[in-house]
């Protein structure tokens, strides 16, 4: 089937519609707020008592000036829990200050240039850790020359600094021949040097540092920020054989959506469809345009093009006078979105359509699934988007038979109930009725809230235990492919009945094995291939997944993987359990509510020179460079590789991601996001900018194609080898030979690197083991290639919160901002948990609230509400409201790590909550502690041996 929109005339089969402004909001860090007025409270081992004066410590007094990391809190006057002196931990040598303040990566924090902030943010003294150090200087630069940092003559002299150079904002900066960018200072990565601290990965990326006046306005905004679009390369090799002579990979990391709802979006919106683009590359006016002949016409910052600027572009035809065009979004923010014209469309916008299909066999049935997923979907109609009353709904069942339900319109006179038509034939399945199947959710509300209110009982008591999902999924396809809309799929059992029917395979035996690989590879080759049939006709599929055995999450999600869907897996569900039922209602509900975007196509622009040379993500790729998306989430990520064909003489090139679509509520929308990146022919400049977070998402992303193809060992293999690579050439290239004195040096923007490849090595999704279940790993290799950046992150290195000994504000509201403080996160590595204390370890997925086998009764009363520590109930739980300021503040870190809204990002991904003691449950011990990155766990190797491993491999 043809694309329903164009790209603008003429060219119908272009389908990349797109349209240039900036976005107002970039992710910024800001520090926590002062101490509150309370005194904290600090429990640590079990010898103390109490006096008539209060609580009185026993086996001395712990030093003053807070805790290290690893270490106790002091007792507060007449409020603390004491321990003895010997109970005090060593503190892990990771060269940090002994109180590192914890630094919101979320909060709102004032920029005065557009980009990343025109100063680079890594501090100027390398021999001490400081999280909120001030940008580099060439006093700076000195001062580390001074302690004797190995390394910083020659990479200096290499970028051809001297002493006095200092990097500006962009509004100030030097012409290219003489403008800097950010310097490249060397650290020794290895644990007895400056070793990776979590801290680090709240940190902005290296800054964007453009030449004066490159932006046509002097706007902030004219630069897009790391919140919609990042780099792995802030400053770009001017050649190709720059580019791999560095070893570094040039991809951008896009989001075109940083939430889940368009009221909570701050990108501005140009409704009077006048949209000015290059005749020949098809680019959107931008900030980055020139204009000439008196502003009549304009040149394209990508291929030069000179260009009429069109006649309406300065006229407001509402109120019918002139305006002044440097106030248009387009010329003032780099993300922006424009109301397409009729020419951008060939039919009337799609209107939304949700097609639900139940599982209704034995396990469906009886595991809650149906009862629970019918409630949650009538609780929530009113969440539904449904502001242009367009919104149409139909209801499918499968088991070895397909249930379609045909409702009436409330105003019907046939009566109000549903009717439930069964057809048995799955080999070719038909439309028992051509009306009816797909209600207008406005006409049919009270009709539709009956049926929901009566589904759940409909197969009580079934015994049927087949699923023919395959053969219901080409009926739903059949219902609404001639509009389009998207086909919930929720699904507690293995499609063993029927087109695309899938066989037990499992094998534990292969397990951890190199044969396992082949569990990953899709089973039937139906789902691929519907996949890409659904695309084609505007389809996209979501799946639910609940099954207790096993379901085939390699083969099903092949499903969302092409039609811009995505798979949400939940292992042995069942609603009887509390936990699971709010998580999955929670999770769903927010589903319904989210606005995605319908019939979408994305495509990458660049500058003469540049291409996209690969995509990355839930797609499916149309063309060269055209990705197709039935629906387009709002919480996933997509990487586009860029190559270098030819050399760019350009003072710094631009890339403008287009995303056309049609919003829930019938509007056809051209959403442009706009990068600029200085070029450099320095090999130092292009290290110095790099971006580790997005380098990290990039070989994820590479990682999982490599797995699925090739196998789980070359995944990692590939991974490991390529840190190797990049720290070889750094050695090499940059770090005159030698490492001196024996150290691992690297770029202190890249510090993390190292520690974030062991993180995706050790993910559940790649990790060399023979106790992950099939599934699971398939379900985690999703997570890998569409979690946004932020959610990766931190599924990749997941937070470690010290709770017991928290600082007086955390878990506290911030007095200004009123956001919860957090504690500040501690490295993934056992030293840093004490056997009296309490944590919070959570990878965005799960979390696990550690309890110490040596906890303080009076710690276990504060926050559980019972002073027995074996009362408490292991495994997946809750935590109880008491009355307690400890519990408040537990319950409050707890409840802000686990809402994904505030990260930059959108997800309703609610991580469940489980309960370990240390000297509790081992299967759960030991799941947590897989967690800890940085230790050897599953036969996995330290932070500190793979560091060892990596000096060996780079000094050889």
């Amino acid at each position: 089937m043809a694309a329903p929109y164009q790209d603008g005339a003429p060219n119908i089969e272009d389908g990349s519609g797109q349209d240039a402004s900036y976005e107002q909001q970039q992710a910024q860090a800001a520090a926590g707020g002062p101490p509150g007025g309370k005194k904290k409270r600090a429990y640590a081992g079990q010898a103390y008592e109490f006096g008539a004066g209060g609580n009185a410590q026993l086996g001395g007094q712990p030093p003053a000036g807070g805790p290290a990391y690893g270490q106790p809190a002091p007792a507060a006057a007449g409020a603390g829990y004491g321990y003895p002196a010997q109970q005090q931990p060593a503190q892990p040598s990771y060269g940090m200050p002994q109180q590192v303040p914890y630094v919101d990566p979320n909060a709102p924090q004032q920029q005065a240039q557009p980009g990343y902030g025109g100063q680079p943010q890594y501090g100027a003294q390398p021999a001490a850790y400081e999280p909120a150090q001030p940008a580099f200087s060439a006093q700076g630069a000195a001062n580390m020359l001074q302690q004797g940092v190995q390394g910083v003559t020659q990479s200096f002299a290499q970028m051809g600094m001297g002493s006095g150079a200092t990097p500006q904002p962009q509004q100030a900066a030097a012409p290219q021949s003489a403008m800097r960018l950010n310097p490249l200072i060397p650290v020794d990565v290895s644990q007895n040097g400056q070793p990776f601290h979590v801290s680090d990965l709240d940190q902005d990326p290296p800054s964007i540092i453009l030449p004066p006046n490159s932006s046509v306005t002097p706007s902030p905004h004219a630069n897009c920020g790391p919140r919609y679009v990042r780099s792995t390369l802030n400053a770009m090799p001017t050649t190709s054989s720059l580019l791999k002579k560095s070893k570094l990979p040039f991809a951008l990391i896009i989001q075109p959506y940083a939430t889940l709802h368009d009221a909570e979006d701050d990108v501005p919106v140009q409704h009077d469809q006048v949209i000015a683009r290059c005749r020949r590359c098809r680019t959107y006016i931008n900030p980055f345009a020139s204009f000439l002949d008196h502003s009549h016409r304009w040149r394209c910052n990508m291929c030069n093009l000179t260009n009429d600027v069109p006649q309406s572009f300065d006229w407001d035809s509402v109120k019918q006078k002139t305006v002044d065009r440097w106030q248009r979004p387009e010329l003032n923010y780099a993300v922006s979105e424009f109301v397409a014209p009729q020419e951008y469309m060939v039919r009337a916008p799609q209107p939304l359509i949700y097609l639900f299909l139940f599982d209704v066999s034995y396990a469906g049935v009886t595991s809650g699934l149906l009862a629970t997923a019918a409630r949650c979907i009538l609780e929530s109609l009113d969440r539904i988007p449904n502001t242009d009353r367009r919104t149409r709904l139909g209801f499918m069942a499968v088991d070895s038979s397909l249930h379609y339900f045909q409702i009436p319109l409330d105003s019907s006179e046939s009566g109000n109930d549903a009717k439930m038509l069964v057809v048995s034939d799955l080999d070719e399945p038909f439309l028992p009725t051509p009306e009816d199947l797909l209600v207008n959710l406005s006409e049919c509300r009270a009709n539709i809230e009956t049926f929901l209110g009566k589904l759940g009982g409909l197969f009580a008591n079934t015994t049927n235990q087949a699923s023919a999902l395959g053969s219901a999924l080409r009926a739903g396809h059949k219902l609404i492919s001639h509009v389009g809309g998207k086909i919930t799929v929720l699904s507690a059992s293995l499609p063993n009945h029927g087109y695309g029917k899938l066989e037990v395979r499992e094998d534990k035996k292969l397990l951890g094995t190199s044969k396992e690989s082949s569990l990953l590879q899709t089973q039937n080759a139906f789902y691929k291939s519907f996949a890409v049939e659904c695309s084609k006709t505007q389809v996209s599929i979501d799946m639910f997944l609940f099954s207790a055995q096993y379901q085939d999450v390699a083969s099903l999600s092949n499903l969302p993987r092409y039609t811009g869907g995505q798979t949400y897996f939940y292992p042995a569900w069942n609603a009887a359990r509390t936990e699971d039922a709010v998580k999955f209602a929670t999770e769903f509900s927010d589903y319904l509510s989210s606005e995605i975007g319908l019939e979408a196509v994305l495509r990458v622009r660049t500058t003469t020179g540049l291409r996209p040379s690969a995509f990355y993500g839930n797609f499916f790729n149309r063309s060269s460079d055209l990705c197709a998306f039935p629906a387009m989430p709002r919480d996933q990520a997509y990487v586009v590789e860029i190559a270098i064909d030819e050399s760019i003489t350009k003072a710094f090139a631009c890339l403008q991601v287009g995303v056309l679509h049609t919003t829930c509520n019938g509007e056809r929308r051209i959403r442009v996001l706009t990068l600029s990146i200085p070029t450099t022919q320095i090999l130092a400049e292009v290290y110095a900018s790099a971006d580790q977070q997005a380098i990290t998402a990039y070989f994820a992303h590479k990682a999982v194609e490599r797995a699925l193809s090739s196998g789980l060992d070359a995944a990692r293999d590939a991974v490991q080898s390529k840190v190797v690579e990049l720290m070889q050439t750094y050695k090499k290239e940059l770090g005159g030979g030698n490492m001196g004195g024996g150290g691992l040096q690297f770029p202190a923007n890249l510090r993390g690197l190292p520690m974030l490849f062991l993180g995706l090595m050790k993910n559940l999704g790649l990790r060399k083991s023979a106790q992950i279940p099939t599934d699971l790993r398939s379900a985690a290799l999703c997570l890998l290639s569409t979690l946004p950046l932020p959610l990766l992150m931190q599924y990749i290195y997941p937070r470690l919160y010290s709770l017991h000994d928290m600082p007086e504000d955390a878990g506290l509201p911030h007095s200004e901002t009123g956001a919860i403080v957090m504690p500040p996160p501690l490295n993934l590595v056992s030293q840093n948990i004490v056997p009296y204390g309490l944590y919070l370890l959570d990878d965005g997925q799960t979390q696990f609230l550690w309890l110490g086998r040596d906890a303080v009764p009076q710690l276990i009363a504060d926050v559980f509400g019972t002073d027995d520590k074996n009362a408490l109930k292991q495994g997946k739980t809750s935590l109880p409201v008491i009355e307690s300021e400890m519990n408040e503040r537990v319950r409050a870190v707890v409840e802000k790590s686990a809402d994904h809204k505030g990260k930059g990002c959108g997800s309703i991904v609610r991580p469940p909550l489980y309960l370990v003691r240390e000297d509790g449950e081992p299967s759960l011990r030991l799941w947590a502690q897989t967690l800890l990155v940085e230790d050897r766990s599953d036969g996995g190797v330290s932070g500190g041996q793979f560091l060892g491993m990596l000096r060996e491999k780079v000094l050889s």
